[in-house]
């Protein structure tokens, strides 16, 4: 029901690296207190394929339990674009002192903003810059009392937020309420006066200085500019981001609160042959419900179309079958290990080869197999509480899917294993070391209804081989509550016949 991305040899690869011990003095604090110290790894920072790189860490003062082991600390690779102030999460380990728990690649990964003042901002400056120019982690502009050093929005943003143990709230940190006559109320910053005589005078004097660079230095062998052309020079980038990043200083203090952040307005170039939609600029992102649901998914990208001009898209509600003597499908599963993870539109269960079905003489191998609820497919309009799809390909990659329904009833056994190893976060990939039998997702009586159909999610692929198990499954009340809280509704409504021949079996 959920898919997860990259390789084993690059997760054992990043394993082996996070489990070699740091310089003893290469990991720098930027912030301590609330029972957490955040550091980052200053020889980590590297370039690579993924960019700039560099490795951060939480360490927590408790352990936090994770399954059958725990750790306390989080550490965190991070991508880091300096010029647009973003960082990306590349993936998270686990450790228990120094020992490795666990480790994690970010599948969906999704650049943050980086806020003035934030510790993601004091990371990205370590990163981005000379680490020995920043200052002191302990160091701080002006006095601050206690009780204002607890109320400080003083903790990571993202990044924070990107390492937060699942489950855990964040707590909302404000400044206490005063009383308007008390002498504690927290002020505003008060700057002194900006000298803007002195500003020019410090402005003519640095390009004064840039000229006498430009003569003396790499550009001694260039010819003198002309008269009354100004003097460029390229100041180095460390230069020209420490002084935007004192200006943005300047401006957040003045105003007394973090800056709004400006919406800037990106033109669209559109193709010709696309249509205008906003949601086509948020990567094309779809879902269940609201302005990105079913009803609009033809409309978020081109290769999308079939999901509205399609006549053979499924699921449907299966009724006036034509009732012939089908052939039995031939199910060659057994027990295997799997891998399971939430998408972000279901639970799904990735599985190694060895697993098959054989029908109308072709061969099909299980792929995966995930969950909807309630039933995509329809009986003469009776809707089940959950459905399971296995999805199957063979070799010249046609699909067929095996739908089983749902019902409440007693509980199931490997679905209990599956909610047991449900991962905490989305995009997160479980690999229990326990196997699972995909045949105990079949029931006793093999009938089916088989129809040609399509995907049921983006893009809605046609020529599927459709195969509705008739007898269904009984999976607890419990069971489907637990999965109702990870989905609501991820069930794309019934789409119309079309004419189309629907056989069961007699």
């Amino acid at each position: 029901m959920l898919s997860l991305r990259t390789s084993l040899r690059v997760g054992l690869v990043a394993a082996l690296a996070l489990a070699q011990p740091a310089v003893a003095d290469s990991w720098r604090v930027v912030h301590a207190g609330g029972g957490e110290t955040i550091e980052i790894d200053r020889a980590s920072v590297s370039r690579g394929v993924d960019g700039l790189t560099a490795w951060s860490r939480i360490r927590l003062d408790r352990r936090v339990a994770d399954g059958d082991a725990s750790y306390d600390t989080i550490r965190a690779q991070n991508g880091y674009d300096c010029g647009k102030r973003r960082f990306t999460t590349l993936r998270r380990a686990y450790f228990l002192g120094e020992r490795l728990v666990r480790e994690e690649e970010i599948a969906r990964r999704r650049a943050n903003s980086i806020q003035v003042g934030s510790l993601d901002e004091r990371l990205m400056n370590i990163a981005c810059r000379n680490p020995d120019s920043e200052p002191p982690a302990t160091a701080s502009p002006t006095p601050r009392r206690e009780a204002d050093s607890v109320a400080n929005a003083d903790r990571p943003v993202a990044m924070h937020a990107d390492m937060r143990i699942a489950g855990e709230a964040e707590t909302a940190r404000v400044f206490p309420v005063a009383d308007a006559n008390s002498a504690d109320k927290p002020k505003l910053i008060q700057l002194p006066q900006i000298d803007k005589a002195a500003l020019a005078q410090a402005a003519a004097a640095q390009e004064a200085a840039l000229r006498a660079e430009t003569k003396g230095g790499a550009t001694a062998s260039k010819p003198p500019p002309a008269p009354g052309k100004p003097v460029t020079a390229r100041a180095e980038p460390r230069e020209i981001e420490a002084l935007s990043e004192k200006r943005i200083r300047e401006l957040h203090y003045a105003n007394s609160g973090p800056p709004r952040a400006a919406r800037k307005k990106v033109p669209v170039v559109q193709s010709a042959h696309e249509p205008e939609n906003p949601a086509a600029t948020l990567h094309q992102h779809w879902s269940y419900e609201g302005d990105t649901g079913p009803a609009h998914w033809a409309k978020l990208r081109p290769d999308y179309a079939a999901c509205t001009s399609g006549k053979r898209q499924a699921p449907i509600d299966i009724r006036d079958g034509v009732r012939v003597n089908l052939e039995t499908i031939r199910f060659d599963y057994k027990p295997m290990r799997f891998r399971i993870v939430d998408n972000g539109h279901t639970v799904q269960v990735n599985l190694g080869e060895g697993a098959s079905l054989t029908v109308m003489g072709k061969r099909y191998a299980l792929q995966q197999f995930h969950f909807h609820r309630p039933s995509e497919e329809r009986v003469n309009g009776r809707v089940y509480d959950m459905s399971v799809h296995l999805v199957h390909r063979n070799d010249d990659g046609q699909l067929a899917v095996v739908a089983v329904l749902l019902e409440k009833g007693a509980e199931h056994p490997l679905i209990q294993t599956l909610l047991n190893n449900l991962p905490l976060e989305q995009d997160s990939e479980m690999a229990p070391e326990e196997a699972i039998d995909p045949s105990m997702l079949l029931p006793e009586n093999r009938a089916y209804w088989t129809y040609m159909g399509s995907l049921t999610t983006p893009p809605c692929t046609e020529g599927v081989l459709w195969m509705v198990l008739k007898q269904p499954l009984q999976v607890a009340g419990e069971q489907v509550a637990i999965f109702s809280r990870v989905f609501r509704n991820n069930a794309r409504p019934v789409q119309p016949h079309h004419g189309r021949l629907i056989k069961e079996s007699r």
